[in-house]
């Protein structure tokens, strides 16, 4: 499956399950001021991202720019007009807006090469140089602790059912969830309910 090559891509992610406990110890993962959760949105919402092209792009762009600029993906869910996802940065290095910006630019440029269609733009977009693929910025929080993270993992995981693209949680094959699985950090049948609710706030688009 094309994702989950893309999604483990680089070093492998290994999930410790600290004796007579049931849940990870996500204090591996969370850095202080280096964890960090998005969202970003396509232009104007087009369903792009989930295309055969599309997927080819993002999985290109990314590990481009995590040879450059190296960070580790905790978590991951692709939809057709945005993607979540759960970042660790190298300690000491906050520099997520120069990763954003180049994945942009990297996707944008194999997107348009291969054929992709961009969207009109205003007279404002064309002044900033701006194409027609995505939205200007995208949303972010950091993750202020371990319980802070596994509400991140949760959401991005969740999503797809949040948007009734899929009937259960391990149907959506553009995700890290498979992987978690795999690795103890959920069971297969996870995501009956809403891990999260209430929070919409990376339901973020301009």
């Amino acid at each position: 499956m094309f994702l989950i090559v893309f999604v483990i891509g680089g070093p492998a992610l290994r999930w410790s399950h600290p004796t007579g406990h049931n849940m990870s110890d996500y204090r591996r993962y969370f850095v202080a001021g280096g964890t960090y959760f998005f969202t970003c949105v396509t232009h104007e919402r087009r369903p792009i991202l989930t295309t055969d092209l599309g997927r080819k792009c993002l999985h290109e762009a990314i590990e481009k720019v995590r040879t450059d600029h190296p960070f580790q993906i905790v978590a991951i869910v692709l939809l057709p007009d945005h993607w979540h996802t759960v970042w660790t940065l190298p300690r000491g290095d906050d520099r997520y807006p120069l990763r954003w910006m180049r994945i942009k630019e990297e996707f944008t440029e194999r997107w348009l090469e291969a054929g992709g269609a961009e969207t009109a733009q205003s007279e404002s977009r064309e002044k900033h140089r701006q194409r027609g693929v995505w939205q200007r910025r995208y949303w972010e929080h950091t993750v202020r602790d371990e319980a802070d993270l596994k509400r991140c993992v949760d959401y991005t995981h969740w999503n797809p059912r949040e948007h009734k693209l899929a009937a259960r949680v391990r149907d959506w094959e553009w995700s890290s969830f498979d992987r978690m699985v795999r690795e103890g950090e959920y069971d297969i049948d996870w995501g009956g309910t809403d891990p999260t609710p209430g929070w919409d706030d990376p339901e973020w688009g301009e």
